[in-house]
């Protein structure tokens, strides 16, 4: 009897296997990459475009700033996001409720515990639900979804192909890392991200070249049809380095890292008390859109990815011309928002919000290094850039990832070194809590716990 498709699959050697999944995963992620950013663009269009008429600015790789958006029919725009909400959490409570959150965590966990489970309805759930929580102005990113749709189809192929186990978690993991280096046009941070985000503190060395090939063939799928432009650009990069400089580099750290223990331990306060409240939840999703819009009425920069707001700060404009107190709360509201819109139903990503929170908070930091380091009175997009690397770098535990996705992000390695700082100091910070935004990644290869039951079990400990 003629072999069947996947024994003669299988039955080729390991690297031949693995090279032939890559591409075919990159080629997976760069058109989910695709279609998940056209429907994106199509939400957005019908909810904050026709029925809000919001336009907000975009980042440079995407269109440009286009100056200080004013919310059209307020109202509306009430009303978009309510709506967009309450669409999106039906489909997924009803189609698929595995699709619910931010999609990398969920990617994360199938790398663990079943690579072969991920069912295709829910990359179709969270292609459509993603769309519209972030198309109507939701507070979520786009990489969670992209990550959650590769990831979702390597599952699929593993469990059609027979794979195994070790096969079966590369292909999950390599699409998590290409879809986000897709969307993102940063390729090695993808890759890197593949290999690092999985453990708390551990590194997976074997995924680095499987998902270097695949995050690759991803970027070129995906740049042909949307431009190879880096998602932000930073006019004349330089960083003045001083000794005072580097201090308040390291304060930064200090700030960022606090924002991430936040944002994580605000973020799961919400997922906790939507799964205690579960009866409620048609509920508690129109409630989570409601309160978004009415952040959205005084702080716009909070609702959709934000992206082009930052943008704005790091060209010397936009909200750097408030308060350094008024600064700092628009990012911490970012994290309210953020929480409202994932953790009570919506789906979206956290990590492209968690750089959003930490650009706030360098910018926020600058306003007042400024008064201290004259000589730092230009240096606004070096803080910025440098908060948004170690704010999330801290709490995705991936610092190396981060490092190398933020420096694609806005094509610039000058503030490689003064980031090494801050994000040493901010990883410090969120260690020293336990913290981490995936409560799926293990604490490493040797102790295959999550943070959160390795803490129940020194608690446990502490109390015989």
């Amino acid at each position: 009897m003629e072999q069947s498709l996947a024994s003669k699959f299988n039955s080729l050697n390991k690297s031949t296997r693995q090279l032939s999944l890559s591409i075919f995963i990159g080629i997976v992620a760069g058109l989910g990459a695709i279609i998940f950013y056209g429907a994106l663009k199509l939400a957005t269009n019908l909810f904050l475009h026709k029925i809000a008429a919001f336009y907000p600015p975009n980042a440079a790789g995407e269109g440009g700033p286009v100056g200080d958006a004013t919310i059209g029919h307020r109202a509306l725009f009430l009303l978009s996001i309510t709506l967009g909400s309450l669409i999106a959490g039906v489909i997924v409570f009803l189609l698929a409720p595995e699709a619910e959150g931010h999609g990398t965590d969920a990617a994360i966990s199938a790398v663990h515990n079943d690579p072969k489970g991920v069912r295709l309805r829910a990359v179709a759930v969270k292609i459509v639900a993603s769309a519209l929580t972030i198309g109507s102005g939701g507070s979520a990113g786009r990489e969670g979804p992209t990550a959650q749709i590769s990831a979702g189809i390597g599952s699929v192929v593993a469990r059609w192909l027979n794979l195994d186990e070790v096969d079966a978690k590369l292909v999950v993991a390599v699409g998590l890392g290409s879809g986000i280096g897709a969307i993102f046009k940063a390729p090695l941070g993808g890759a890197i991200l593949a290999s690092e985000i999985l453990f708390a503190s551990d590194f997976e060395i074997s995924y680095l070249v499987p998902s270097m090939v695949a995050s690759g063939v991803a970027y070129v799928i995906f740049g042909s049809a949307y431009g190879f432009a880096s998602v932000f650009s930073v006019p004349n990069p330089h960083f003045v380095v001083s000794i005072s400089s580097f201090a308040l580099i390291a304060v930064l750290g200090l700030a960022a890292g606090l924002a991430g223990v936040a944002y994580s331990k605000a973020f799961y306060f919400t997922v906790s008390l939507a799964r205690r409240l579960k009866k409620f939840r048609y509920f508690l999703v129109v409630l989570g859109g409601f309160l978004v819009g009415l952040i959205g009425f005084i702080y716009p920069q909070d609702v959709g990815t934000g992206y082009g707001y930052l943008q704005q700060m790091i060209d010397g404009g936009g909200a750097l011309g408030k308060a350094a107190l008024v600064i700092l709360l628009i990012g911490l509201l970012r994290i309210v928002a953020t929480s409202l819109s994932i953790g009570l139903g919506g789906s979206g990503g956290v990590f492209g919000p968690g750089v959003v929170v930490g650009g706030y908070i360098g910018a926020s930091v600058w306003k007042l290094a400024v008064h201290i380091a004259p000589s730092l009175a230009h240096q606004e997009a070096a803080f910025i850039v440098i908060g948004m690397t170690a704010c999330f770098g801290a709490i995705a535990r991936a610092p190396l990832a981060m490092i190398a996705l933020i420096s694609e992000m806005t094509n610039t390695i000058v503030y490689v070194g003064p980031t090494l700082i801050a994000i040493t100091v901010a990883l410090g910070v969120v260690t020293l809590f336990g913290s981490t935004i995936y409560e799926s990644q293990l604490v490493s290869k040797e102790d295959p716990r999550t943070l959160d039951q390795a803490r129940k079990s020194k608690r446990s400990k502490a109390t015989l």
